[in-house]
């Protein structure tokens, strides 16, 4: 099953290890990591306890665009609720059957940010929703690993679960064309100067979050960028007749 656990700049060796172990322990195997601080290390494989093989395996890349490139749907962990204003926000129970739907016809991913600090604003932006997992509300402190087990043990039980029995007739849009989809939408807004008064690239980054909500398949992402290249085309067309 082509579901990805991606751990971002991991600082600890040792939660790497973990995060393998608690991934085997559930039948899963795919661990990308990006830019991890030290990996391979002597504390990762000794924490694995056995699931060397996961850790032998793991796809190490410099960015988070790399590692979700091909997938189709992509859902961030957060913390912090605050990010509900602009993303669906599921439980891992809710999240563990969408996932497994979704993997039928592409590559999914499940990401996880920093032990200090979780995914930056911009690392959201690469998901589609976001994963909460509800905790004790005066202390809520996961550790990594131990968020990834609950991750993985959802999975798991929803995999002893009916398969659903309608798949899309096309595929969702994978990550890397949403990113070209949102690039080319800039350079319509501001051919056609429809531009945010705060500034700072926010309008944008609006919009990146609309196309992750909808869900776009690949003809959706087609259809508008046939749509934006035409709204250029004209935009030129009438710079030259001024």
């Amino acid at each position: 099953m082509p579901i990805r656990f991606i751990l971002v700049a991991p600082s600890h060796p040792g939660n790497i290890g973990s995060t393998a172990r608690a991934m085997k322990t559930m039948g899963l195997d795919d661990l990308w990591l990006v830019a991890p601080t030290h990996f391979p290390h002597p504390e990762a494989t000794a924490l694995a306890s056995g699931a060397d093989d996961v850790l032998g395996r793991a796809r190490v890349v410099g960015t988070l665009a790399e590692a979700v490139a091909d997938c189709g749907w992509v859902l961030g962990t957060s913390a912090r609720l605050r990010t509900a204003l602009y993303w669906p926000v599921l439980t891992p129970r809710e999240a563990a059957p969408r996932l497994l739907a979704a993997a039928q016809d592409a590559p999914v991913a499940v990401v996880f940010g920093t032990e200090r600090t979780g995914l930056t604003n911009e690392e959201f932006e690469r998901c589609n929703a976001l994963i909460h997992i509800p905790a004790n509300p005066a202390y809520e402190s996961l550790n990594l690993s131990q968020a990834v087990q609950i991750l993985a043990y959802e999975l798991r039980c929803a995999m002893d679960l009916p398969a659903p029995t309608a798949r899309r007739v096309v595929p969702l849009a994978p990550a890397d064309e949403l990113s070209r989809l949102n690039a080319h939408l800039a350079q319509v807004l501001a051919a056609v100067e429809f531009t945010d008064r705060a500034g700072g690239g926010h309008l944008e980054r609006r919009f990146a979050r609309i196309f992750g909500r909808a869900e776009l398949d690949r003809h959706e992402v087609n259809m508008l960028r046939g749509l934006f290249a035409a709204t250029l085309a004209k935009a030129d067309r009438r710079g030259d007749a001024e």
